[in-house]
């Protein structure tokens, strides 16, 4: 190599040294939840300024931010605090640049802040904590119910599906969810973000008239002995489906009643009738009885006669 190509080199690398000579970054969340006696993953993920290297060559810990050399987690178990000792370990891989730590049986003092802290066998020079960049924990210490969602309304013979899920924040060991109802369960568990998961249960069931206004229960079970609310309850209200009977009965009940009331008026007509002419028949001789001879005449001819019922001659033309 020659002499200007030595020199072009060195400058090379004081320029990267100088460029990202402090690219030591790391990438957590500042605030994480955890359910106390169950556990908590603390996502985390980093970067170093030297040629990425394999695992092995690799050391990763967490420690105490106010003191570097208590250890949460360490490679070497003897450098870890009592309190920690086979409760955490890393489950990513620091080759991959993946530093997140699990914390088992999660105490209600386990809040922190906690740093990472990351060492190459390269040289005694890389290794970097990142004290400016730790994690604490705030502690939950009863689980809140799942959520239960289903159609207000469900029909009859047509399948329905009932969701329930739960957030949480250990994915190293997911909760499960059971129903009290049969059906076709679907399990699914997603990262929904900020360390958060959820994990989702779908039941698919066909109801039925004898579901109606039963419940239907969602129980969800932890990792460790979770205290709390583990079930959510809806009833379950079925719109029966419809049927020849449902069709027939009311239209039976209306033709029924239009009978009912067509038999009523000829009934009535009838009886008006009758009371007529038991009317007439009582005044064969009465007033109504002389009217009627009257306007019968009146309306044949009969009406000739004068007042008082005289007829009135008429003259004759003589020749």
């Amino acid at each position: 190599m020659g002499t200007r190509a030595r020199v072009l080199l060195c400058w090379l690398q004081v320029i990267g040294a100088v460029v990202f000579g402090d690219v030591w970054k790391v990438k957590v969340e500042s605030e994480m939840e955890a359910l106390v006696s169950s556990c908590v993953v603390l996502p985390c993920s980093f970067k170093y300024p030297a040629q990425q290297q394999p695992s092995s060559r690799i050391k990763g810990m967490w420690h105490m931010k106010d003191k570097g050399e208590d250890f949460i987690y360490h490679k070497d178990p003897t450098k870890v605090l009592e309190n920690f000792k086979d409760r955490t370990k890393l489950i990513g891989s620091l080759g991959a640049l993946n530093c997140s730590l699990e914390i088992d049986e999660v105490k209600n003092h386990d809040n922190g802040p906690y740093c990472f802290r990351v060492e190459l066998e390269t040289s005694e020079k890389d290794k970097y904590s990142f004290v400016d960049n730790c994690v604490r924990i705030n502690m939950i210490e009863q689980a809140s119910k799942p959520v239960l969602q289903s159609e207000a309304f469900v029909q009859e013979g047509e399948p329905t599906v009932f969701k329930c899920s739960v957030q949480h924040t250990c994915p190293s060991y997911q909760p499960t969810l059971s129903w009290s109802h049969s059906g076709k369960t679907i399990m699914s568990y997603k990262d929904i973000g900020h360390g958060k998961w959820e994990a989702e249960s779908l039941l698919t069931f066909t109801p039925t008239k004898e579901d109606n206004l039963n419940s239907i229960t969602c129980t969800v079970k932890y990792h460790g002995s979770v205290r709390g609310e583990m079930q959510a309850t809806e009833r379950i209200s079925v719109k029966e489906q419809a049927t020849l009977n449902h069709i027939l009965i009311p239209a039976i009940s209306g033709l029924a009643a239009a009978l009912f009331v067509g038999l009523l008026c000829v009934f009535i007509v009838k009886r008006y009738k009758n009371r007529i002419a038991e009317l007439q028949s009582r005044n064969d001789n009465g007033i109504w009885s002389r009217l009627s001879r009257m306007s019968r005449r009146f309306r044949s001819g009969e009406g000739s006669s004068g007042p008082g019922g005289i007829e009135q001659s008429q003259p004759h033309n003589r020749f």
